[in-house]
């Protein structure tokens, strides 16, 4: 088990102004828009469904699903036309204090050196668009493999895991401070993002492995698509950005 909790700053160049404004919408959302629950209608409405996704036809009142062997109902609110929209607004949106703080963290360590090397207005859009991505290769992923197409997903995850993707590949050596096996330890980067990574692989593949309606509340699938999308568009996002950022992996 590997638990990243810091990274080396020392070459940052300009205050991560975006990066502070998106972890205060997460936890501003989360707070007074569901209501520090992820249980309210707030929630059910701006969460995405995949089968809203797939037909553009807002889902509401009771819908019965099931995960593995048990069988439940799930009620869905009204979401303003176009559904769409969820796949932007779930990513401002938690199930818990843990997934929020959780996902903070790992925003707060990563997303500062990303915004310096790309710059603000370059960072912002590289966020929102490995997000959607990541949105939509979960909305895929429950048709590709029969899971759960009314359980909502929400979360800033994926967009993180683009982040982290980016920051993998500007940054391979850059020392990262981690817990590992209990004790506090410095190692690479490509060796704290790379088992973060494999860890979302294999249980990616355990729950595509134990069949349809198997998802346990997770949405791996959306981890991967955000994570190969930040691998992809970083250096296109980089390219003619603060190249004084570029001199220290």
């Amino acid at each position: 088990m590997i638990f990243p909790i810091g990274d080396d700053n020392s070459d940052r160049t300009t205050a991560p102004i975006v990066n502070y404004v998106l972890i205060a919408i997460n936890i501003l959302v989360f707070v007074l828009l569901q209501g520090a629950t992820g249980d309210n209608k707030f929630t059910s409405s701006f969460a995405t469904v995949p089968e809203e996704i797939r037909t553009g036809q807002d889902v509401k009142g009771p819908v019965p699903i099931k995960v593995g062997t048990q069988e439940g109902v799930i009620n869905l609110g009204e979401t303003p036309s176009p559904v769409y929209i969820t796949l932007l607004t779930s990513m401002f949106m938690h199930g818990g204090w843990m997934h929020l703080l959780g996902n903070m963290l790992f925003l707060w360590i990563f997303g500062d050196n990303l915004e310096n090397r790309m710059g603000r207005f370059k960072y912002l859009i590289f966020y929102l668009v490995t997000g959607l991505v990541a949105s939509l290769a979960h909305v895929i992923s429950t048709f590709t493999f029969g899971d759960n197409v009314f359980i909502p997903s929400l979360g800033a995850s994926g967009a993180i895991s683009g982040v982290m993707g980016g920051y993998l590949v500007l940054f391979p050596k850059r020392q990262v401070k981690v817990i590992l096996l209990r004790m506090l330890t410095s190692v690479p980067a490509i060796v704290a993002i790379g088992m973060w990574f494999v860890l979302q692989l294999v249980q990616a593949y355990g729950v595509i492995s134990a069949g349809p309606n198997s998802g346990g509340g997770v949405a791996f699938m959306a981890h991967v698509g955000g994570f190969v999308a930040g691998l992809i568009l970083v250096k296109l996002f980089a390219a003619g950005s603060n190249p004084t950022a570029a001199v220290r992996p």
